[in-house]
């Protein structure tokens, strides 16, 4: 209805145009932004335009200004204001609380501006407002996660990262390089890295400070950045990666230290009783020996066989299946 109140068809269809614009993006259109042309012929289509009228429409800035601020009054929209880009920042943050992702970030950003039936910014400031909300988000998990530690503890995680002569390489290296082959050697290089870093005592308790989306951002960003690099950080950020990759490493070498264990065990087993595999026949479980045993179980048994049967003892033998002789 709207439109049929545009007297020339070029405004008509301009103004149909930003009607659709407005409702279907929650924005005005950008100065000399051209609209998909499907959309013009379509809606030309609908109006019983020419679709190549709309070149010619809003020559002049002034009409394209009335019309959209028609258009505003009409759907209940305003322009954006700082409340409602605080607003929009907020939202960011807590987006950002579950990870780095930028489309959850903009998503949430997006749909505050809507809730608040303000029209949306220009790209470039969503950009800033989200890129804005996961920087405080991110200062906030790397104070929270290393709050309470003595600074001369943190002092001590920070040489983690330079070279230590006696193995000629920085500790924080060495800590990740642990070997994953179960051997006796292996068994005690995963010790000694256990008890260095159960000495650094690092609650791990530190991780449930902080949202898991978050928590694994650290960890993602600590397995990709060497110590040369960790250096350049700034110190709350440098403190926070060490930390996390700190309780992680607690947390992986503990567990491979006990599948360490287990394996060892069950070699140490199989070396003394020969027995290799185990099958699970109805509600029993049985142990196979190795092929050596059974070899020398079946000699065995044949050997005790003959020598009953050269005594005498006929109920010794065994007796043979009428089958089996005729399939022989």
């Amino acid at each position: 209805m709207e439109c049929e109140l545009r007297r020339r068809p070029l405004n008509k269809l301009g103004f149909a145009v930003q009607l659709c614009t407005m409702r279907q993006t929650g924005r005005l259109l950008w100065d000399n932004e051209q609209p998909p042309a499907t959309v013009i012929k379509y809606l030309a289509g609908q109006l019983g335009i020419d679709a190549r009228l709309y070149a010619l429409y809003a020559h002049r800035v002034q009409t394209r200004f009335d019309h959209s601020r028609s258009l505003m009054a009409n759907l209940g929209l305003r322009t954006a204001s700082r409340d409602d880009r605080r607003a929009a920042l907020v939202a960011a943050i807590d987006a950002a609380a579950n990870g780095d992702h930028r489309l959850p970030i903009a998503t949430a950003v997006i749909a505050e501006f809507r809730k608040r039936n303000a029209l949306l910014p220009s790209l470039h400031s969503i950009e800033k407002i989200g890129l804005g909300g996961r920087a405080i988000t991110r200062r906030r998990a790397e104070k929270e996660l290393v709050e309470g530690i003595p600074p001369e503890r943190l002092t001590l995680l920070d040489r983690l990262l330079e070279v230590d002569p006696a193995i000629a390489q920085t500790r924080f290296h060495w800590l990740r390089s642990a070997p994953d082959a179960p051997s006796a050697s292996n068994l005690v290089g995963l010790t000694e890295r256990i008890a260095f870093l159960r000495k650094l005592e690092l609650d791990p308790k530190f991780q449930m400070r902080i949202s898991s989306g978050r928590w694994d951002q650290m960890i993602r960003e600590g397995n990709a950045t060497p110590a040369w690099l960790a250096n350049d950080f700034n110190a709350s950020r440098r403190h926070a990666l060490i930390v996390a990759q700190i309780i992680k490493l607690g947390q992986k070498l503990t567990d491979d230290r006990r599948l360490f264990d287990r394996l060892l065990e069950l070699g140490a087993v199989r070396e003394l009783t020969g027995r290799t595999t185990f099958r699970i026949t109805g509600s029993r479980t049985m142990t196979e020996a190795s092929p050596s045993a059974k070899g020398s179980g079946r000699r065995g048994e044949r050997r005790s066989d003959c020598q009953s049967a050269r005594n005498g003892d006929p109920g010794s033998v065994r007796k043979r299946d009428p089958l089996i002789d005729l399939g022989r």
